[in-house]
């Protein structure tokens, strides 16, 4: 039933059954008759399907979080056997705020992946929540975050920057969209702030600031070649600068596929403290 759990999934996911077909490269008829298969053997009908697409029936609802839980433990089952052998294969599935994925983890990942050149990655981006339900989940292996975690890796500073050209009396701020640490951060520690930019990505924030929009908080690890290079300036606060601690998290140790536990070994023995 694995084969047919991951097609009732993928019907779920996209909403009908055409995109659900191209996905799993099988004709509309045979990803039917997968369905059909999957609602006999559950004894209910799981999806109803309709003018504008399908969706799951309370029968299927019901089966939605098995069905993921079924597949995570099929696939780390799947990738545990193939990683034993001396990590000549294997996969690392790692989630991370925007500063780890864009400025930390690049240091250490290619001298990771030369010792370990099969060995594939899933790099996930992502808020410090929804990394720790995804590794809790199983979606996730290892999840890097900040304030709390299985294992502290390193501590990191957030610091006010600007354009060296802004006029810093009256200029507001930029940050990140709301469930982020470092807005929940700036509201913490200077309060109701003008927010006059919200962006995604840090690359973003740190593009708009240097072109003079206003001001940031943001990780030292992120700025540091913009400083040097005078492109931003630390703007003098006593509210900053902002200490935070940023941990890995897992399921335990003991439940790590071989290749992240590498990885998390490697992480955890890097030079960039």
């Amino acid at each position: 039933m694995i084969e047919e759990l991951r097609h009732f999934l993928l019907i779920v996911q996209h909403g009908t059954f055409t995109e659900a077909a191209k996905r799993s490269h099988l004709s509309q008829p045979a990803l039917s008759a997968s369905i059909r298969r999957l609602e006999e053997y559950m004894g209910a009908r799981l999806l109803d399907r309709g003018r504008h697409g399908a969706s799951a029936t309370a029968a299927g609802t019901a089966l939605l979080p098995h069905a993921k839980a079924a597949l995570a433990a099929i696939e780390g089952g799947l990738r545990r056997v193939g990683e034993v052998e001396g990590l000549r294969v294997g996969e690392v599935r790692i989630g991370a705020g925007a500063t780890a994925t864009t400025y930390l983890l690049p240091k250490i990942l290619p001298k990771f992946r030369r010792k370990y050149p099969a060995i594939k990655f899933l790099l996930r981006e992502g808020y410090a929540l929804d990394i720790r339900a995804e590794v809790l989940a199983g979606e996730l292996d290892l999840g890097i975050v900040s304030h709390e975690g299985d294992d502290f890796w390193r501590d990191d500073e957030l610091i006010l920057v600007a354009s060296p050209k802004l006029q810093l009396k009256g200029a507001g701020y930029l940050t990140f969209p709301d469930g982020s640490t470092t807005r929940e951060l700036l509201h913490r520690h200077f309060g109701e702030v003008d927010i006059v930019m919200e962006l995604a990505g840090i690359a973003a924030v740190k593009g708009n600031v240097r072109a003079g929009m206003g001001k940031a908080l943001i990780s030292r690890s992120a700025v540091a070649a913009d400083l040097k290079s005078g492109k931003l300036v630390e703007v003098p606060t006593r509210k900053t600068p902002i200490r935070r601690k940023i941990f890995l998290v897992h399921r335990g140790v003991a439940r790590l596929p071989p290749a992240t536990a590498a990885l998390r070994l490697a992480i955890l023995g890097s030079d960039e403290k």
